[in-house]
This record gives structure tokens, sequence and C-alpha cells, in this order.
């Protein structure tokens, strides 16, 4: 949620913080906002998105002078989506402008505190009741900007990542971060601070993670120091991102959702690079390699994950019960915490995330963590909080993802989790060594099935206009497919706005079926190769009341698709990797939905990508 650029050294700012703020406006689109030091603060704000607050600038020329700025998109949590509740925030004096991505749980108290002591507030926000608490006790015991940030942040609880400069010292910039990401870019006598490494890979590659609790001060000579809020100097390791600026281009495509459903037969490929060959009959994830003899004697694997990654996170309960048959459990990260779960040492926790940052998630993993539990993450952004913060773990990667619903990190994720369960099912001896050969082969050969998917586009279009101004439509699976059919729902949701809801086939008669009418799509997952008279006795039923049934079948079907009114065929495949084939085909029918309706497909309403708050 929300996304901070900011910069200062000897370049124009503004060009900068602009160009930064529209790489990470898939964090937050509500409104948007910068401050430029120019001998005073230039502080221009607007609802909206970047390019609106561009054009305002451009309309009303005004000033866009100075070398120091910070600059800020926002996804609204207190106070409504408008220009005074944008940031940057003042502090009451002028001297202080804030950015801020998290919350501040006990604001209100604060607020108050500082109401009775004169302070004066214009907005809504958390935020703008930090930057006055800074102020308060800068001036209160004559501290330094930095000092006055840390002492601000001993008193408050909640989340945040934060950028401070102040008007009297032009110089510095002041960064601090808690549960939220921040990362520091040095250049060439020049500083940048960011939520992540899209807007400033442009102009250098060397960056710093912040973690927990770091206040860092940048200088406009390139030099920073980082202390914790207990005033200890801390030092933390320069990394180089392998990050090409192409990456964080459209290439030609239309939206950055295309693209990254496109790139799936290369990302997928990536995710398995170096880590299977079917040819020796090997597959091995280096995280899990040096824990492999305590992973392969856990008394039960729980995957905890919010969003698509829940549903990555259902399929691998089918994955690892049946290939590597230990006992695995799905939980809400949201729900986990909160509901007193009996976790042992025995236990192997798997977290999902594509950001690394979910605030629910990491909440979920310190406390895995605090019970004994081994804890292993699976991300797609290197240096991320959930990356360093679990015992072991494995990259996806998939490459920077802009769309805010996911695609190719779904299937990076399930890729992972395919080869970690043939990787313990191997380990535990649950799997012939033949069949554990048959399956490496047909995982190799994934991507090419997936490009035989992309190549159906057009008739997916076609599918995608006979259906797109429906109400409501239905998603049914089986086994394996079940969670497909809770993605496939969720995409449609996320980017078209059309209610759906995914449904294991066979409850379809425990409630779903009364909504059923002419009017109605039903997407139906008939991929399996078991339960398959099921799954067609089903889509009888739905036939039965007049349903549109959209069908996914595979290419050597010869009953479906004479049952459906539409039908879109995959390869075929052994059937734990199914998902990674028939989720494709969903993808480009709400995308496609999704365009015809005339929704933003990349940056969907009330949506961010990164869900950093609880």
């Amino acid at each position: 949620m929300c996304g901070i650029v900011a910069y200062v050294g000897t370049r124009d700012a503004y060009p900068i913080l602009i160009e930064g703020l529209k790489k990470l406006e898939y964090r937050g689109y509500d409104s948007a906002g910068v401050a430029l030091l120019h001998g005073d603060f230039t502080v221009h704000k607007k609802k909206g998105k970047v390019h609106e607050l561009e054009n305002y600038i451009q309309k009303t020329e005004s000033s866009t002078k100075g070398d120091l700025g910070i600059g800020h998109t926002r996804w609204a949590t207190h106070g409504v989506p408008n220009d005074v509740n944008a940031h940057p925030h003042y502090s009451g004096n002028g001297d202080l402008v804030l950015v801020h991505n998290g919350i501040i749980e006990n604001y209100d108290p604060l607020k108050k505190a500082l109401i009775e002591l004169g302070h004066v507030f214009t907005s809504d926000t958390d935020t703008e009741v930090l930057v006055h608490l800074i102020e308060e006790l800068q001036h209160k015991y004559k501290l330094s900007l930095v000092d006055a940030v840390k002492r601000a942040l001993e008193k408050v609880h909640g989340a945040y990542a934060i950028v401070v400069a102040d008007r009297k010292n032009p110089d510095i910039l002041v960064g601090a971060k808690k549960s939220s990401p921040l990362i520091f870019g040095l250049g060439e006598e020049e500083c940048f601070l960011a939520s992540d490494a899209s807007p400033i890979i442009k102009y250098t590659n060397k960056v710093i993670y912040l973690q927990d609790d770091d206040v860092i001060t940048v200088n406009r000579d390139g030099s920073y120091e980082i202390h914790n809020i207990n005033e200890e100097t801390t030092s933390r390791e320069v990394q180089e991102l392998d990050l090409k600026l192409k990456e964080l281009e459209k290439d030609g495509y239309e939206h950055f959702m295309l693209k990254e459903i496109y790139q799936q037969p290369a990302t997928v490929k990536q995710s398995m690079s170096g880590r299977i060959n079917a040819e020796e009959g090997w597959a091995v994830l280096g995280g899990m390699q040096q824990h492999i003899k305590r992973l392969a004697n856990s008394k039960r694997i729980i995957l905890t994950a919010c969003g698509t990654s829940w549903n990555a996170a259902l399929i691998a309960e089918y994955l690892f019960e049946d290939l590597a048959r230990i006992p695995t459990e799905v939980e809400y990260a949201s729900e986990f915490r909160y509901r007193n779960p009996i976790i042992s040492e025995d236990d192997f926790i798997i977290a999902l995330s594509q950001s690394g940052e979910t605030a629910d998630t990491l909440a979920a993993i310190t406390l895995a963590k605090e019970r004994g539990a081994f804890v292993y993450g699976i991300v797609n952004v290197v240096g991320s909080t959930i990356a360093r913060q679990t015992n072991s773990g494995s990259y996806i990667h998939a490459g920077p993802e802009i769309g805010v619903a996911s695609t190719k990190a779904f299937t990076g994720q399930l890729t992972i989790l395919s080869l970690m369960a043939l990787y313990l099912g191997h380990e535990r001896g649950k799997i012939s060594e033949g069949h554990f050969r048959q399956l490496l082969a047909e995982l190799e050969i994934i991507p090419e099935k997936i490009n035989k998917i992309l190549a159906k586009n057009d008739q997916i279009k076609y599918i995608a206009s006979e259906i797109k101004n429906a109400s409501n439509a239905l998603y049914l699976g089986r086994g394996y497919n079940f969670p497909i059919a809770l993605e496939g729902a969720l995409k449609l949701k996320e980017i078209s706005y059309i209610h759906a809801e995914g449904y294991p086939a066979a409850e379809m008669k425990h409630g779903p079926i009364a909504l059923i009418d002419m009017y109605m799509p039903v997407v139906v997952i008939a991929t399996n190769k078991s339960a398959y008279e099921k799954i067609v006795s089903n889509i009888q039923e739905v036939k039965a009341r007049k349903g549109i049934v959209i069908a996914i079948i595979p290419e050597d079907d010869k009953i479906i698709r004479e049952m459906a009114d539409f039908f879109i065929e995959v390869p075929t495949t052994e059937e734990p990797f199914s998902p990674l084939l028939s989720v494709v085909p969903l993808q480009l029918l709400a995308y496609h939905i999704a365009v015809m309706r005339g929704c933003d497909v990349d940056q969907p309403r009330n949506l961010a990508k990164s869900v950093t708050v609880e």
C-alpha cells in the first residue's frame, strides 16, 4: 500500500519523483503528491492518479524547482481520497514535510494530546499526526531532525515507512521503516529512498534493504548513516540489483497484466532453472537442501497466505498430501495469529507472498517462529522482509509483476510448490523412481504447453465478448482444479467487477444451483482425469437449468465439448500440474472481459499490489 520515492543530490528532483511515482503507482493510486525544496517547500497534491498530478502542475505552471524532494502515491486508509488527505503532509510550522506508508494505530490519542498543545490539523490522516509529533519533539527538546524522528517513533504503534525533509536542513533526508518496505539507493553524489527498486534502477543498481527499526540519514554528497531507534549505529549490506529497466515497461502490450500473462512460459521456465533435470532424474531447491532431513520428517505442513497466494497454497495442499504424503493445512494469514493456532516444533510452515511484504503473512511468520516451527518463504521480490525473516526459502524469479491482479507470480508459486512436493515425495520414498522421472519430464515441458494455450487468445477473446455483460459468474472445479475455480473467480472480481464465486463442482447442488439461469455463465474446469464422469454430471445439471457453460477441457476430450456452449482446449498433462495450464485461459478470459467493460485492468479500483497494512 502506498508508494514512496525521495531524492537528494545535484539533479532536478521533480522529473525523478514524477517518473518514480508512475513506476510505483501499482502500489496505490487514490491520490499523489510531491514536495520540492528550493529555499522553501513547494508542495503539489492531487486526488487521482499520477498523471492527474502531473497535468495539474503543467496546467497551473507551478514551480518544480528543487534538488531535494519527496513523492508519494496513496492507497487510502485513514481519510477519504482527496487533495487534502494526499501526501506529503506539513508540520504545523511548515518546516517539515513527511510521506508515510503504513498505519499509526495510536494516532487518535496522539492527535488529542497534540491538539491540547496547540497543534492544528488540516487532514483526516494518521500521517499528519506523525509529522506534528516530530515537530513537537524537535521544538520541545531542541533535537536534530533524525533524533526527533527516533523519539517520535518510540511513541507510535503500528507499521510505517517514512521519509522526512526539513527546510532548515536542505542537504539531508531522514527515512525509517517498520513492517513496511523502504530501500536506500546509493548514487554518485546523490541518494534515493523508495518503497521498491523500480523508481531508482534507472539511476543506480546499488541498494540497501532497510530493516525494521532502522533510521537512515542520507546526505546530498551521497554519504549516509544508519541507526536503529535505540541510537545504535548499524551497518547493512550493499546489494547490486539484477533488474533491467526494460522489465518495468509494457513492451508494446496494452496492459502490464497482458504482458505478464504472456511472460508465463518464460517465467515458469525461469522458476525451474537449475532446480530440475528430468534426464538425470533430480529436483532440488537450494533453500530446502540443507534442511531436507528435518523437512522430510515434518509431522505436518501448514501453508499461510492471502489472496491469490492463498489459492496457490490450496493447490499445494493437494500436492503435498498426494506426492509427499504429509498432512497439510492451509491458513488465511489474516486469521492465523488471531485464533491461537496449535503449532509445534515438528511443523513445517510455508509462507507465500508475491511481494514478500504482506503484513498479515509477516505476522503469521512471527508467531510460527516464536513457537519453534521451521518457516519457509516463497516470494518473488529479492531482499523482501519475508525473505529475510524466514528460516529458509525460495525465490520465484518471475521478475517484477506490475499488474495488481497476480498472474505470473501465481504460476511461479505453483512451479516452486510442485518442485517442493516432488523433492519431498522422492526423499520420503513416496514416489516410485519411474513415476518421479515421468513427473519431472512433464513439469519441464509445461512452458511449451502454456504457449499453446496463449495461441488461443483470439478464441478466448470471442468468448469474453459473449459473456461480458453478465452480472454474476460461477466457477466450478474438482480436486486440483477446485482452487483454480477460486482463482478464476477472483481474477474476474478483481479486474472486471463482476461478482463471481468459485466452488467445488459437487457443492453446486448445496446452494449455488439456485442462482443458475440463462444469464449465468458457469465456467467449468474439466481437465481432471479423475472424477471425469462426475464433472460431466455437474455440467448436465447446469445445462438443465439453462446456464451458459464455458468448459476448460483437455485436447482429447470428446464428450464435454458437445455439451458446453463454449470450450477452450488445453494440452493434457499429469494431474498435479493441471492447474499450471487450466489457470491461463481463465486469466485471459478475465482480462478481455475487463477491457471490454472499460475497467482499469492494471490498477483496479480499491486494490493495491502489496498489502503492507493489516
